[in-house]
């Protein structure tokens, strides 16, 4: 398993890593879970990716929605939030789950522990935590070749 690690002391420097990361994933896409306090960032960096790939929608957390979509930029943007279903409600999606990682397309899914680690296929992990002097650290993990290339990448 590949690691990375990268500590953002503001928005640009959150901004400049999502670019990065932008730029890894375009092309070929990724399936990226993402775990953190509320608060810590999740849809802020999901927002500066699809940014960065393109999408001119805004780009909301799917809280309320469960998915959001967003089909502006080269590549489709599917963004997850899984809080409100929590493990039983998870179970009823995990077939879907599997769909939004196959092909070419960017899947990104908050409150990923909620999944009960049913996510064998190849993804990246990004643990936001923050600090009191308001910086964010964002610990990535690659499972599969195709992720750990991206996370290769990074470095």
């Amino acid at each position: 398993m590949i690691k990375y690690e990268k500590v953002c002391k503001t928005i640009d420097d959150t901004a400049q890593l999502a670019q990065q990361f932008a730029q890894l994933i375009k092309n070929d896409g990724c399936f990226i879970n993402l775990y953190g306090e509320i608060g810590a960032g999740k849809t802020a960096f999901t927002r500066l990716v699809a940014k960065a790939i393109g999408v001119t929608e805004k780009v909301t957390s799917p809280s309320f929605v469960i998915l959001n979509e967003y089909h502006s930029a080269q590549i489709p943007i599917y963004h997850f939030d899984l809080y409100r279903l929590e493990n039983e409600g998870v179970k009823t999606i995990l077939d879907e789950l599997r769909e939004y990682s196959e092909g070419r397309k960017i899947t990104f899914v908050e409150w990923a522990e909620f999944s009960q680690n049913e996510i064998p296929f190849d993804h990246i992990e990004i643990n936001v935590t923050y600090d009191d002097d308001d910086s964010r650290k964002y610990s990535f993990k690659a499972f599969g070749s195709k992720c750990e290339k991206i996370i290769k990448g990074m470095k």
